[in-house]
């Protein structure tokens, strides 16, 4: 679209069809950082932007004068009602203000002590249930996956957040399943073009939190490691800037070797697409965006085109940051508790409730009567203006579902290929959420297991014996019911010969259906269709 070309550019040669938006940072950025890379010659002038105080001296002494200097300046006016100080806010004896409870030193996101916090015994409360969900997390997500989603949308406990994030993203099993690639791939070079623009926006992620504050400090470095891991991980992708604030997020939460697994989680399951050259992803999420503020807001709708707003203006950073630079923090926690939870309707349910909130009434428009002031309030958005319990109800509430994504999306993507030509993305790869994962990786150990559709001549164990890593039943699988294990015995399954082999490959059929996911429409529960088939299978090679 036209209006792509306002949005700029971090690209590290010319011809390259990266098209990340460059981010700007959600306070005052700090000075930023004497770069020991060089530049490279076919850098942009957007990259370059990025960058002041470079003919400073190099000296470490220089750099640690620079880096007080600024932070003193920039955390002149905070007060001193805070939780701790900043590890990485002590340099060379100076102290510098207290942080708030998450961290921050000051900028749009610091929270005053004002905050309403949970009573004690009602924090321990929830975070016993949360111990418990964790030493049965399967059972959990098949049987009771409602109570799970429960807990998530009222907050995961501060102290259990970041193992509730990797179990549910399911990073913490890829994790294990590569152990040591991570420092494998930090051991590998890299690509010069990607960590010279990695290094480069080092200093713009959360410039007022104490793990980011100190240039070269351990918060910046794990950064470091992570993003370039990433472009070693999977080099068709590369860097995204984009990507720099979500890794950020993940590292306030967990080291960095856990942060990078569910970083690629997010890249590849959540969100995939997002953070790819050309953007086509967040393009067509655009498009589905705006279609579904028709439905949920029309005077919104209305108003954006009115101006000729497309969405690709201001949802990209939303969207592609996962509101981390838009929102108070406690409302970004939420958010993501949700968003690891339920998927991506959590990211198109948050930007709907704000355009509501701040162009859904006749008062509102009134503030913004063009497009520059329309913009401006998109872009800058008062922390005053949203109440962490309000927002949270209101995304609970909105009626955007999985299904209205999903077939919206089949909409955009056909009118897009009317228009465009066909898509290099494909949406179809895109996971809702923990339930969605949890599927997926049922549906590979299956298959992995030796589940296949060659179903004449296929072995399959008798029924008491089926291959299950969990030791669990299961209960979609047909040859799993008692019924069916007495049919297989009865028809012949324990017998050779021709009669034995026919009812051998039409209980390898049954049970085959049984993994087909059409059939499995209700979750840890038998379902009767599949035993149905199995009957009406029987019944058709009986009679004919």
């Amino acid at each position: 679209m036209a209006e792509l070309s306002a949005l700029t550019t971090s690209g590290p040669a010319p011809g390259d069809p990266r098209a990340a938006p460059s981010i700007p940072p959600s306070s005052p950025p700090l000075p930023a950082p004497n770069v020991s890379a060089p530049e490279s010659p076919g850098e942009n002038s957007i990259a370059k932007s990025s960058l002041c105080n470079d003919n400073a001296a190099d000296t470490p002494a220089a750099r640690s004068a620079s880096l007080m200097s600024g932070t003193l300046e920039s955390l002149s006016g905070l007060g001193d009602d805070g939780s701790s100080i900043g590890s990485d806010s002590e340099i060379n004896g100076l102290t510098v203000r207290r942080t708030d409870r998450y961290g921050f030193l000051g900028g749009s996101q610091y929270s005053d002590s004002s905050e309403k916090e949970t009573r004690v015994e009602v924090a321990r409360q929830r975070e016993v249930k949360w111990l418990d969900m964790f030493r049965h997390w399967d059972k959990w997500i098949k049987h009771r996956f409602q109570k799970v989603k429960l807990r998530c949308r009222k907050g995961i406990p501060s102290s259990l957040r970041s193992r509730a994030w990797q179990l549910l993203s399911n990073s913490q099993e890829l994790l294990e399943a590569n152990p040591g690639k991570f420092e494998e791939l930090e051991r590998e070079p890299g690509e010069a073009k990607w960590l010279d623009i990695i290094e480069k926006d080092l200093h713009r992620q959360f410039p007022f939190h104490e793990m980011f504050a100190a240039r070269g400090g351990h918060g910046q470095q794990d950064l470091f490691r992570i993003l370039k891991a990433y472009t070693i991980y999977r080099p068709d992708e590369g860097y995204c800037q984009a990507q720099a604030p979500v890794a950020a997020v993940l590292l306030m939460h967990m080291p960095a070797e856990q942060a990078f697994w569910c970083l690629v989680q997010i890249c590849e399951k959540y969100l995939p697409g997002y953070y790819s050259a050309g953007l086509e992803a967040i393009q067509l999420d655009g498009e589905i965006f705006f279609s579904l503020l028709r439905r949920t807001c029309p005077m919104a709708y209305r108003h954006l085109k009115k101006f000729k707003i497309d969405p690709i203006l201001y949802m990209t950073e939303w969207f592609m940051c996962i509101f981390s630079r838009t929102l108070p923090w406690a409302c970004v926690l939420r958010v993501w508790d949700m968003f690891f939870c339920e998927g991506v309707k959590i990211v198109f349910r948050v930007g709907l409730v704000l355009l509501k909130q701040m162009l859904g009434s006749v008062d509102k428009l009134r503030e913004v009567q063009g497009m520059y002031e329309t913009m401006e309030r998109l872009r800058n958005i008062s922390p005053d203006s949203i109440r962490e319990e309000v927002l949270v109800q209101e995304i609970i509430m909105l009626p955007v579902t999985e299904a209205l994504i999903e077939r919206e999306c089949t909409v955009q993507v056909r009118k897009w290929r009317e228009s465009r030509g066909e898509l290099t993305h494909q949406p179809g790869r895109r996971l809702h959420g923990t339930r969605a994962v949890y599927e997926c990786k049922r549906r590979a150990a299956a298959i992995s297991s030796g589940g296949s559709f060659s179903f004449l001549g296929s072995s399959v164990p008798p029924p008491g014996k089926q291959q299950n890593p969990r030791g669990e039943r299961d209960g979609r699988l047909l040859s799993s019911s008692p019924l069916c294990s007495r049919a297989w015995w009865t028809l012949g399954g324990g017998f050779s010969g021709t009669w034995g082999a026919f009812c051998s490959s039409l209980h390898a059929l049954s049970a085959k259906m049984g993994q087909i996911s059409f059939f499995n429409w209700s979750a840890g529960r038998e379902s009767g269709f599949q035993v149905t088939a199995f009957y009406v299978l029987f019944l058709f090679f009986l009679v004919f």
